[in-house]
């Protein structure tokens, strides 16, 4: 199931993106997937402020799947492929074979645009279809887990490169000794000028244990550096935590992947072992993931037996994901968010409103209130389909809509610019004061 939802406004300056382009959401059996317009949700909140690049994603067991098949050969004009239609494809790829000025036609290329064709009809931009190579990536994705250097990469725009904006510790990455600034500027001896921040990506990720050849321009000496970096799995880190003062602590959540709700717990325990009285969880720009990692970390903090989301189908059959967890985090809590938190951050967010334990802070949210599940179609390929709504405990459904924060406070870019003043989460802060002292 996905909970995806399409940006409707693009913002003009590239942000800060990851080497990975990760995303998941898991329930019991379907997933939330991503798509490309969430996979830009990451890049549009200020470089800096939060780590990534809704995503969401829950590739649905290929046993006990059903599968709709559409029937070949229907002449009844009810079926796509009807006799009519089947003899226009025919003749379109005879023009192709014997007009086409290029000779070198790829028939799979062919074969995997027709069925993309067909999920484009539906006008969902959340409905797709996966060839082996989009499912291959995808599945990757959806894990928190990539194959690469370790290393984050966002767009120079007033050089149209590459940078590398930070390197993670104890990765090849940091042992070749790549520096945050590296400008790159070719990948394997091929000029990265002109390409796009994924391209670059694609070209430095590769399979574990082969090595990419990086050629770096070092601004701060001046000077040319070229480095081998062995490939290898690399876990993405979704979570980040802090202690602020006065018992206040703070945990980043910049997607839910697969790896997301063991960082989290540890990131927890950490605070709470450093004299946790409040808890300050950040969604900002936080396009979602897996579901059941959503759950899971809302199962750490609402009571067993509470409904943390359900959903809809076309026929009315609901599907409640309630809490297990005898634990229940007793604390104040503040959770900051913003137009580019989505998906299952708006599914935490919003069970945390409804059951009134945490007061929001920031922007209304993104508002993506519909479910997608990704049907494996036994030969590499897959489809995702949007099958149902979702709807916060309080039957909410936020699609379209958002949710609104019960302090709203936008963010000064131009003062984060400036000193790296975040006036959202210093409002933040003081908003949990006020609930400590109560």
């Amino acid at each position: 199931m996905d909970f995806n939802n399409n940006m409707t406004e693009e913002t003009k300056t590239e942000e800060t993106k990851s080497e990975y382009f990760t995303a998941a959401e898991t329930v019991s059996e379907a997933r939330f997937y991503d798509n490309e317009e969430e996979k830009r949700l990451r890049r549009r909140f200020i470089s800096g402020i939060l780590i990534g690049t809704m995503c969401t994603a829950f590739i649905c067991a290929a046993v006990g799947i059903a599968l709709h098949y559409v029937s070949f050969g229907n002449s009844n004009g009810l079926g796509i492929m009807n006799d009519e239609t089947a003899a226009k494809i025919n003749r379109l790829e005879a023009l192709i074979d014997s007009c086409y000025y290029k000779t070198d036609v790829d028939k799979k290329k062919e074969r995997d645009g027709l069925y993309k064709g067909l999920l484009d009809s539906l006008d969902d931009p959340y409905s797709v279809y996966y060839s082996e190579e989009d499912l291959t990536v995808f599945e990757n994705e959806t894990q928190g887990i990539y194959f690469g250097i370790g290393a984050y990469i966002s767009m120079d725009t007033t050089i149209n490169m590459p940078r590398i904006s930070k390197v993670m510790p104890g990765t090849p990455a940091e042992e070749a000794g790549i520096l945050a600034d590296d400008i790159i500027t070719e990948v394997n001896k091929e000029s990265v000028q002109g390409l796009t921040t994924e391209e670059v990506v694609s070209r430095i990720k590769g399979e574990e244990g082969t090595t990419v050849h990086l050629t770096l321009e070092r601004e701060s000496a001046k000077e040319t550096v070229e480095v081998d970096v062995y490939r290898k799995k690399i876990e993405v880190p979704t979570v980040e935590a802090k202690s602020l003062d006065d018992g206040i602590g703070y945990i980043q959540i910049t997607e839910f992947d697969e790896v997301t709700y063991n960082q989290f717990v540890e990131r927890l325990a950490e605070l709470k072992a450093d004299d946790l009285k409040g808890l300050i969880i950040d969604l900002r720009s936080n396009p979602g993931g897996n579901l059941k990692t959503a759950c899971d970390i809302a199962d750490q903090i609402i009571a067993k037996g509470s409904t943390i989301v359900y959903t809809v189908d076309r026929d009315g059959n609901r599907v409640d994901y309630t809490c297990k967890n005898e634990s229940k985090l007793e604390i104040p809590i503040v959770v900051l968010v913003n137009g580019y938190s989505a998906s299952a951050s708006e599914i935490l967010a919003g069970a945390l409103k409804d059951y009134e334990l945490a007061k929001l802070v920031g922007t209304k949210t993104f508002g993506k209130g519909i479910v997608q599940s990704v049907y494996n179609l036994n030969d590499g390929t897959a489809v995702k389909l949007t099958v149902s709504s979702y709807f916060t405990p309080n039957g909410n459904n936020i699609h379209g809509i958002g949710i609104e924060p019960d302090v709203e406070v936008e963010f000064d870019a131009d003062a984060y610019t400036e000193d790296k003043t975040d006036n959202q989460l210093d409002k933040a802060v003081e908003v949990m004061k006020d609930l400590l002292d109560k």
